[in-house]
C-alpha cells in the first residue's frame, strides 16, 4: 500500500509540474506572439522620409512604443511635437549647418533617433526628418499601456512621493523619456528597426483638430522665436501646454 499511495503521488506531482511548463510555454508564447504582432504594425523608413513639418504633424496620434527588457511593453498615442527645421533655423541644434558630435543624429536618415541631455540629467528625443540637420521633438504623450511602469520610472527622478496623474506621466519632452527609459544610449538609433522602441500607426488626426503655434522655451531666435513650428491634438488634455490664442484665431 505504501508504494501504490507513493506512486500516485508522484503522478500528481508530474501532472502539477507539467501544468506549470505549460502555463509557463503559455505565457511565453502570449509575449512573443504579442512581440512578433507589434512588428507588424510598426512604421518602416518610408514614413519618416518627409520634410520636417510634415513629419512632425504626421507623427499626431501615432504609437510610441518602449519594450523593456523584461518583455513588458509600454505606449503611448502622441499628441504633442515641434519641428525644428536645420541650418536656417536659428532655434536649431545644427543652425548655421552647425555639426558636433553631439547632434550628428540630426543629419542621418530619416527616422533616426537624437537623444540629447538638458540640465545634466534630464532627456529629451527626437526624430530626423528630410532637411540637412532637420528633426522633430517628440514633446508629449498620451499614455495608453504600461503605466505602472511608467510611474516608476518617474519616481526615481522625483524627491516627492505624491501619486502622479495619467494626464502628468508624458506632458513635456522630459517626462516621457523619463517614463519610457529612453536615455543617451538610444541616441543614433534606426525607430524602423530598433527591437526596444518603434513607432505603430494610429489612429489619422484631422487637419482641423491640428493646432499649429509657437514652440516653447525658445527665446533670442529673432523671427524663428514666434513661427508656429509646434503642433498638437487640439481638446486632448495630455499637452504640456496649450496655446488658447491660437486654437481661438484657428491657427491650424
Amino acid at each position: 500500500m505504501p508504494t501504490k499511495r507513493r506512486h500516485v503521488q508522484d503522478a500528481d506531482d508530474a501532472e502539477v509540474d507539467e501544468k506549470k511548463v505549460s502555463a509557463a510555454e503559455w505565457e511565453h508564447d502570449s509575449v512573443s506572439s504579442k512581440y512578433f504582432q507589434s512588428m507588424k504594425n510598426r512604421l518602416l523608413s518610408d514614413f519618416y522620409n518627409k520634410p520636417c513639418t510634415h513629419l512632425a504633424k504626421a507623427f499626431l496620434g501615432q504609437i510610441l512604443v518602449r519594450r523593456l527588457p523584461d518583455g513588458t511593453e509600454l505606449r503611448g498615442r502622441i499628441v504633442e511635437t515641434e519641428s525644428y527645421l536645420g541650418g536656417e533655423d536659428e532655434a536649431s541644434h545644427s543652425r548655421g549647418g552647425k555639426r558636433t558630435e553631439r547632434n550628428v543624429a540630426m543629419y542621418m536618415k530619416p527616422g533616426t533617433i537624437y537623444v540629447y541631455q538638458i540640465y545634466g540629467m534630464y532627456f529629451c528625443m527626437n526624430v530626423s526628418s528630410q532637411g540637412d540637420g532637420a528633426a522633430v521633438l517628440l514633446r508629449s504623450l498620451e499614455p495608453i499601456e504600461g503605466l505602472d511602469a511608467m510611474r516608476k520610472f518617474r519616481n526615481v527622478k522625483r524627491n516627492v512621493q505624491k501619486p502622479l496623474k495619467d494626464k502628468d506621466l508624458c506632458n513635456g519632452p522630459s517626462k516621457l523619456c523619463q517614463s519610457f527609459a529612453i536615455e543617451k544610449s538610444f541616441d543614433q538609433q534606426d525607430l524602423a528597426t530598433n527591437p526596444s522602441t518603434w513607432l505603430e500607426a494610429g489612429p489619422e488626426i484631422l487637419e482641423e483638430d491640428v493646432v499649429s503655434c509657437a514652440r516653447i522655451g525658445i527665446n533670442n531666435a529673432g523671427e524663428w522665436t514666434r513661427k508656429p513650428l509646434r503642433f498638437y491634438i487640439k481638446g486632448n488634455k495630455f499637452v504640456s501646454v496649450r496655446d488658447k490664442t491660437a486654437e481661438t484665431d484657428g491657427n491650424t
